[in-house]
């Protein structure tokens, strides 16, 4: 028998409303990481020195990547209402590697989807990375899934996708960031141990207690490009400027198209932002830029402009 390859084995996740495993699309990797916390259970009757670690409790948490947002709504409405998955992984065969075999070391679990990060880099492919956090613990997969095949989806570049920022709470942003460079956005949810006395078994069952964000960009400071679209864009002195006053913002992650990729097109995430860094990198022989990080001021809308607040 061959050595097992990791497109091979790959993560699914039930759809809630058909009851169908589906793929993710587009992944790359794939990674579940299975722990468990130890006391000493060494005493005085015990001879010699060697160590006796006993398992107190377990825990498992999940990762994946992908070359795609295209599901990034789902992921976001997901997150924000902190509804958990059902998720299965197997040994996979067939053309497209989608079809379970019902491996021996299968298993199924219900998890939160407890951290996403969205990249859209100039010149490369989006991607998401997905990291999801088991309540319950993984169990043998004991039936034969129902699969909905999932088809590749097209590849967007990173250049397609651009933030756009306002200069204070009030207006929808209608400038983006210019001679932008990179974009990821970065969603994560707090979890805290909710076991008690009453609690079967050793897994470790969690809830989620917060939830924050935050952007980060990259850009040059000044680029020699000629820029032909009507639609402005922030500058690193605007940028300064709004750092200066300390107050949030209003932002929008939106795709793009037309002249520059500076033409809105429909939002995939917006909200407010405070500016918390703005670093500037100035290195001999290389362009001029800087980083900024903004991180989520209250919560976020998912696929439209927020209510003024």
């Amino acid at each position: 028998m061959a050595t097992l390859k990791g497109q091979h084995v790959r993560i699914l996740r039930k759809d809630p409303l058909t009851g169908k495993f589906l793929c993710y699309g587009n992944a790359t990797s794939c990674t579940i990481n299975q722990s468990a916390n130890t006391d000493e259970a060494a005493v005085k009757n015990d001879v010699g020195m060697a160590s006796r670690p006993t398992v107190t409790s377990r825990s498992a948490q999940i990762q994946i990547e992908t070359l795609t947002i295209n599901n990034a709504p789902a992921l976001l409405a997901a997150i924000k209402a902190m509804t958990p998955f059902t998720l299965m992984w197997d040994e996979v065969s067939t053309t497209d590697n989608q079809t379970p075999v019902g491996a021996d070391f299968a298993r199924q679990c219900d998890a939160y989807l407890s951290d996403l990060t969205l990249n859209m880099n100039d010149r490369e492919n989006t991607a998401t990375s997905l990291q999801l956090t088991a309540i319950t613990p993984p169990s043998p997969v004991t039936t034969t899934p129902t699969i909905e095949e999932v088809s590749v989806a097209p590849f967007t570049k990173g250049q397609f996708y651009r933030l756009f920022l306002g200069n204070d709470a009030s207006a929808t942003p209608s400038k983006v960031i210019a001679a932008a460079k990179s974009l990821s956005c970065h969603i994560s949810v707090s979890l805290e141990d909710s076991t008690t006395k009453d609690t079967p078994g050793n897994f470790q069952v969690q809830e989620p207690t917060g939830i924050s964000f935050d952007i980060s960009t990259n850009a040059l400071i000044r680029s020699g490009e000629t820029i032909t679209s009507s639609v402005q864009g922030q500058s690193l002195s605007d940028l300064q400027t709004i750092f200066e006053a300390s107050e949030p913002v209003r932002f929008e992650i939106a795709n793009v198209s037309g002249a520059n990729q500076r033409t809105k097109g429909n939002v995939l995430i917006s909200g407010l932002v405070t500016i918390t860094a703005l670093n500037l990198s100035a290195q001999v022989k290389s362009n001029a830029t800087y980083d900024a990080t903004l991180t989520g001021y209250g919560e976020f809308t998912v696929g439209e402009t927020p209510a003024e607040s």
